[in-house]
């Protein structure tokens, strides 16, 4: 506003407050009160707007502690009966300055308003964008709505993309790859959302990994896409649940186990995103390659029969143990494997579990034979004892990248205190970091690498699924479950899967303890794997060699019968989509090999009729 409007604005106020002072000067003053309500009565709407502005009277209830403070003076004033003559004298002169200074503060504040007095003017550009990454997405959406500099700050892409990295989606991605991190947020929720309904209203598709006839399934091992099984005839079989038609599908065995009438049957499998491994009953070990298959990239011969099988979840890494003897092989940078370590210990190794996280540090592995829980380290001479009670064996063992846990069997004077354990021991430090259970049924599985932080899932013959809290040491969840024990167990931050001897599959939501919905098959559920969107689930029968039937002859119902089965869920939003569903889930009610499928899994009892053509 230039300098000679402004004069001429403060001249015409003055006149005009002036003239309405004139105009409306009693002959006998009253209190101080009643002037200044009359005053307030008969001047001008704007200026009664200032004076409330520079008052702070914004809101009727600011009025209304004005009037009583109006009334409360009058009535000390009538009380008193104190009229002063010089009150009356001097009181028009200081209104009259109170007005002046009033037309001037209000001029100022309207010269301000043109100013814009938010910090992204007086700071940096990256130092405001520093100071916004600590708000969430309702306060970014609420500064969004201030002013333009504001919305410009409240939606740069590095704040929605670090927002996004730390929800968990897009893990691996850069600034630079999407257009709009704040709407690829928004999508990647929006999907959680539908995917998290699906899972608890069984909304989506399955399809079952079936193999040749007149094989039965041995063991089964997953892990995010690839799904690895091994088979009686000694054939094992990857699938990749991305794509169903890779060439790597197919695995070849080595020449010796190839050659070999019978072949044996395969014991144990493992697999990860790079590796795939698979030990026979003869003592032979292969390992593939899950992005070429064909022939192996390694192989060895052990003395005996493998009793146990692990690999590294994210690094080239694979122990196992033939009796007492034990044996760590590792990929080199250039992909050549080699034996790292070779150890014998004074019992059977019973089970193995390669913890996970170690990069390029050099592989570490724990194994359980007996009552005593030990620690394999190739830069070790021999391996250590991480735990051991005489008397109380092992029963189920399993490793993270910061700790292991293993359920110990109590037995004779030792049920008395308190039942079966489940000990946590610290890799740092190699010493407890928590004890939980008190059960009287033995743990037969634990899975401490998928859990969520804190947190350990666990299955037992008392045929209860329970979650602790290591950090208090108390239970979160206790479920009773499967009638035949628990078999295999995961969890995540809001739902538990498990599997029991009984063949049922139980998904539960664990704040609320409910079940949501089961799945039944025939044989023991001996693997249970989930992610974000898919479920994995192997049925595994306990009998390799059934009696009374043939298998290998054209009997479909016996083969179905002793086969066990591997069903792969898929609760993805995009499951019900015409393209995303496998063939024979796409044919209509009038063909004879199946019917559609592409109606959610809305019944316990369906069961595909066919398979996938590359199964």
């Amino acid at each position: 506003m230039a300098e000679n409007e402004l004069d001429k604005f403060r001249e015409r106020w003055k006149q005009e407050l002036t003239g309405k002072k004139e105009e409306s000067r009693p002959v006998c003053v009253p209190s101080s009160s009643s002037s200044s309500s009359l005053a307030t009565e008969e001047q001008p709407e704007y200026v009664s707007i200032a004076r409330s502005l520079l008052d702070g009277r914004t809101s009727p209830l600011l009025d209304r502690l004005e009037e009583e403070r109006s009334r409360r003076k009058r009535q000390y004033h009538n009380r008193t009966n104190v009229c002063s003559a010089a009150l009356q004298r001097e009181e028009p002169q200081r209104k009259a300055k109170k007005e002046e200074e009033l037309v001037d503060q209000l001029i100022q504040d309207l010269n301000e308003v043109n100013d814009i007095p938010f910090f992204d003017v007086e700071l940096p550009y990256e130092l405001a964008l520093n100071i916004f990454q600590y708000l969430d997405r309702a306060e970014l959406g609420r500064c969004a709505q201030v002013s333009r500099a504001w919305r410009v700050l409240a939606e740069d892409g590095v704040l929605w993309f670090r927002m996004c990295v730390k929800e968990g989606f897009h893990q691996d991605a850069s600034v630079s790859d999407s257009p709009c991190w704040k709407s690829t947020l928004r999508d990647c929720r929006n999907s959680a959302k539908t995917i998290r309904s699906n899972w608890k209203n069984r909304v989506g598709s399955i399809s079952q990994l079936q193999f040749e006839l007149g094989k039965v399934l041995c063991d089964v091992s997953s892990c995010d896409n690839f799904v690895l099984a091994g088979y009686t005839s000694g054939d094992v079989r990857l699938w990749d649940t991305l794509h169903w038609d890779s060439a790597a599908s197919y695995l070849k065995a080595n020449g010796l186990s190839a050659s070999t009438d019978p072949r044996p049957h395969v014991s144990h499998v493992q697999v990860n995103d790079a590796v795939a491994a698979a030990a026979y009953e003869d003592g032979c070990v292969d390992l593939w390659s899950t992005e070429t298959g064909g022939v192996p990239i390694h192989h060895y011969q052990s003395a005996g029969q493998v009793q146990a099988l692990a690999l590294s979840p994210d690094s080239p890494a694979l122990v196992s143990a033939s009796g007492p003897d034990v044996r760590l092989d590792h990929a080199s940078d250039c992909g050549y494997w080699r034996t790292v370590c070779r150890a014998q210990l004074p019992k059977t190794v019973e089970s193995a579990a390669v913890v996970a996280g170690r990069g390029q540090q050099c592989p570490l592995a724990a194994l359980a034979a007996g009552e005593t829980v030990y620690m394999l380290d190739p830069r070790e001479e021999k391996p250590w004892t991480l735990h051991s009670v005489y008397g109380h064996p092992v029963t189920c063992l399993d490793a993270s990248d910061s700790h292991v846990a293993f359920g110990v069997k109590r037995t004779g004077w030792a049920m008395h205190d308190g039942g079966n354990k489940i000990h946590v021991y610290s890799l740092e430090t190699s010493k407890p970091a928590a004890c939980v259970g008190n059960s009287p049924g033995d743990f037969t599985c634990i899975d401490l690498r998928n859990s969520p932080p804190h947190l350990l899932v666990c299955g037992n013959k008392d045929r209860r699924v329970r979650v602790f809290d290591l950090r208090a040491g108390s239970s979160v969840a206790s479920l009773y479950a499967h009638h035949l024990g628990v078999t295999a167990v995961q969890a995540d931050d809001w739902k538990i899967v498990s599997g029991g001897g009984e063949g049922l599959v139980c998904v539960w939501e664990m704040r609320m303890g409910a079940k949501l919905w089961e799945m039944h098959n025939r044989h023991p559920v001996r693997h249970v794997r989930f992610n974000t969107a898919t479920l994995l689930t192997a049925n595994i029968p306990d009998d390799k060699s059934p009696r009374g039937a043939c298998i290998t002859d054209d009997d479909l119902t016996a083969h179905r019968r002793h086969r066990g089965v591997i069903c792969h869920y898929d609760f993805s939003e995009d499951a019900l989509s015409q393209e995303s569903v496998l063939p024979i889930c796409r044919s209509d009610y009038s063909d004879s090999y199946g019917y559609n499928y592409n109606i959610g899994l809305a019944v316990p009892y369906d069961r595909l009729s066919g398979s996938h053509p590359s199964h």
